[in-house]
């Protein structure tokens, strides 16, 4: 039985989640303010998720997520108020893997719990076996079916599209000129590439992430290119 920890400081909110989530088979450990949710995780080898709501007392979310990442990889998904979009986009900026908007159904809340198990689990067990995988945070490509997802979600892409995510993940970290990146995927000399390349990475962007605004894996470096950020 997987275990989640669940934090909120809406005593309601953790109990309704418990429901949900003790009915699909999970085990509930309960927090109610960032601190208590860090003890709790140090205190137990064996919790597959948390679910961490953003604005608490003592520790926020934000913070709690920080202090997460010093020790844990385990999958984090915010809860958070429309009013918070840009806490959301920080906190998976920062590490987190994916969020919930309050109010939430059991159905979407469900399902971005077992996506993001699912992801994790995937991940461990194929980065050792498959050469073909490559990986930055929750962007997956599986090289040997060309198949591409975010989260757990398939992403569609042209192959333009597909060959130039991959060089970037590849080398994750590793910045590309527009020049170099049209060298390496239309194998012939960059010029008047600009609109080209920009164009193609517009489309990455909108089709991987949240808010292609505030990407949170391919990113520009002004006056240089672009970049997948090392996650």
């Amino acid at each position: 039985m997987d275990k989640i920890l669940v934090c909120d400081d809406d005593k309601e909110i953790v109990e309704a989640i418990e429901i949900y989530l003790q009915q699909e088979g999970f085990e509930i450990v309960k927090a109610y303010d960032g601190m208590e949710a860090l003890e709790a995780l140090k205190d137990s080898e064996d919790i597959r998720m948390v679910i961490l709501d953003i604005m608490m007392p003592r520790l926020d979310g934000i913070h709690a997520a920080l202090k997460i990442r010093e020790f844990s990889t385990v999958p984090i998904i915010f809860l958070s108020a429309k009013s918070e979009d840009s806490d959301k986009v920080l906190g998976l900026n920062i590490g987190a893997d994916d969020y919930i908007t309050k109010p939430f159904s059991p159905l979407e809340l469900i399902a971005r719990v077992k996506s993001n198990i699912r992801r994790f689990t995937t991940l461990g067990s194929l980065n050792v076996t498959n050469n073909s995988l490559f990986s930055a945070g929750g962007l997956v490509i599986n090289d040997e079916t060309k198949e591409v997802t975010v989260d757990g979600d398939i992403i569609k892409l042209t192959p333009i599209e597909y060959n130039i995510l991959l060089l970037l993940v590849k080398n994750q970290g590793k910045v590309f000129s527009i020049e170099q990146i049209y060298e390496n995927i239309w194998n012939e000399e960059a010029i008047g590439a600009d609109n080209t390349v920009a164009v193609h990475i517009r489309h990455i962007r909108e089709k991987i992430e949240i808010n292609p605004k505030e990407p949170r894996y391919l990113k520009v470096v002004w006056g240089v290119g672009y970049k997948i950020e090392k996650q």
